[in-house]
């Protein structure tokens, strides 16, 4: 599972308040609104994997609190401005991260786009192979831009950029480029996900590190037929992915391909999901650079991996979601467990 170690810049809450004056201040004096939004997450992810020799056992517990307040003008424009903060269950802090969040967003269907520091939830229909169950409770925020063109009943495309770390002579540079779509037909409905993650050096001369690229691609055909059949949910999603990794210093492109077949089905407030993948081994780089340049569950590496999972709602409704889950991962010959709780409440104007 992915824990960020990156440390988080700490701003002062005075600077804070200041920066959200001058936002609202410097407004357009036209046509305006008072908006604001408050996002609770609450999580408990306990893994066992002992045995394993590709994931680790571990307890990730803890709540974010995220609060923003900003203007809405012509029905499409706002601009936001407020903090992510975190605190790990049983730490001696108030607070152990906080993230700036500030962004400007224009939203006029069919187009969307955001720019700013802004919530990764722009990317959570991403599958697990691509970004880990623990990314939202350690990196809940994007820093770059998310363009968006949809309509609700054919489908929709996306691209997008994150800038996950900028270079010092202590820091590496990282980012994403990436890109998704679906579209629908009847039952029938494409799905293509996309990535690039690149990962270069330090600004100092005297650490030699080569640049790392790591590139991840899934296209998929798949049935939903939760209408027809008066489902909350019913799909199921066959894929071809492909993996296109390199250490620039020494080796030449590693692209693993393989099959990915997934399945979910949610009635009320019972669900299951079902991930199978067969094929080539992914994240070769990962004991030299481990998450700083993958972000994608680890047993996915297994080259076979079945995942399970039941769940759930105790509570469901559009401001509030409490789910229970219990993950069986069938990987390198054995079986392994997971359980996890999440409570998220979000609410606004």
């Amino acid at each position: 599972m992915f824990k960020t170690s990156f440390r988080l810049p700490i701003i002062s809450l005075p600077s804070l308040l200041s920066v959200i004056s001058l936002l609202l201040l410097s407004a357009p004096a036209f046509s305006q609104e008072f908006v604001w939004e408050v996002g609770m997450r609450s999580f408990f992810d306990n893994n066992e994997f002992a045995g394993s020799k590709i994931q680790l056992s571990q307890t990730m517990a803890g709540v974010r609190l995220a609060p923003v307040i900003g203007l809405e003008w012509d029905g499409k424009h706002r601009i936001f401005a407020g903090a992510d903060a975190l605190h790990e269950w049983g730490s001696s802090k108030a607070i152990d991260g906080i993230e700036p969040i500030a962004y400007y967003e224009y939203n006029a269907r069919p187009f969307r786009f955001l720019a700013g520091a802004f919530s990764r939830k722009t990317l959570e229909h991403y599958p697990r192979m691509f970004f880990a169950d623990s990314i939202l409770n350690y990196r809940p925020t994007i820093n770059g831009i998310f363009w968006e063109y949809s309509l609700p009943e054919n489908g929709f495309a996306n691209v997008w950029l994150d800038w996950t770390s900028r270079q010092t002579r202590s820091r590496h540079e990282a980012f994403f480029m990436g890109w998704s779509g679906r579209y629908n037909r009847g039952i029938l409905r494409f799905q293509h996900f996309g990535y690039m993650f690149h990962l270069a050096p330090t600004s100092d001369p005297d650490a030699h590190v080569p640049v790392h690229d790591n590139g991840l691609l899934l296209s998929s055909i798949g049935l939903d037929l939760a209408e027809r059949l008066g489902f909350d949910r019913l799909e199921t999603n066959l894929g071809w992915t492909l993996a296109l990794e390199r250490n620039r210093g020494a080796d030449s492109w590693y692209a693993p391909q393989g099959l990915l077949w997934e399945t979910r089905i949610a009635y009320r407030r019972l669900e299951l999901f079902n991930s199978f993948y067969k094929g080539g081994r992914l994240q070769k780089y990962y004991p030299e650079r481990g998450n700083q340049l993958y972000h994608g569950d680890r047993l996915y590496s297994a080259g076979l991996y079945n995942r399970l999972d039941l769940g759930i709602h105790f509570i469901k409704s559009k401001a509030a979601n409490v789910r229970l889950a219990y993950s069986l991962h069938f990987a390198e010959g054995k079986v392994f467990h997971q359980q996890m709780l999440y409570a998220t409440v979000n609410i606004g104007k």
